[in-house]
């Protein structure tokens, strides 16, 4: 990742290629293969993606911003209209399930981004 030849390649703004899980070379190949699983290369420009490693840090954030936001919105439920406590996992489970999933997606590709912009790797980050 660090030693490759990225003169050909502008710019790209990492905050919006993560968002929406694009390469962080050339922001128009595909970062994911399936819904969080990081596919080998680009299939763009062909960088290869040996170097991601995103590790706990998306399901940090996750846990945090989802947990916050089910957590607020249950209270208010609860406290709102007095339902049943099945309703409540009727409800919030599905909810939660797919904030989880599609958060989790979008903090990974943008965590990978940044990781690439700023040349980190394990246990270092390259300061030029």
């Amino acid at each position: 990742m660090m030693s490759e030849d990225n003169a050909h390649y502008p710019p790209v703004d990492p905050y919006m290629t993560g968002l929406k899980g694009c390469c962080p070379r050339c922001g128009n190949g595909r970062l994911f293969t399936g819904m969080l699983k990081v596919a080998p290369r680009c299939n763009a420009c062909g960088l290869d993606y040996s170097w991601v490693d995103a590790g706990d840090g998306p399901v940090v954030f996750v846990m945090l911003l989802v947990g916050f936001v089910i957590t607020g919105l249950g209270l208010w439920f609860e406290f709102t209209f007095n339902p049943p406590v099945w309703l409540h996992v009727v409800l919030w489970l599905p909810i939660t399930a797919g904030m989880v999933i599609y958060v989790q997606r979008v903090v990974k590709g943008l965590l990978i981004t940044l990781q690439y912009r700023n040349r980190a790797g394990q246990g270092t980050i390259d300061r030029e």
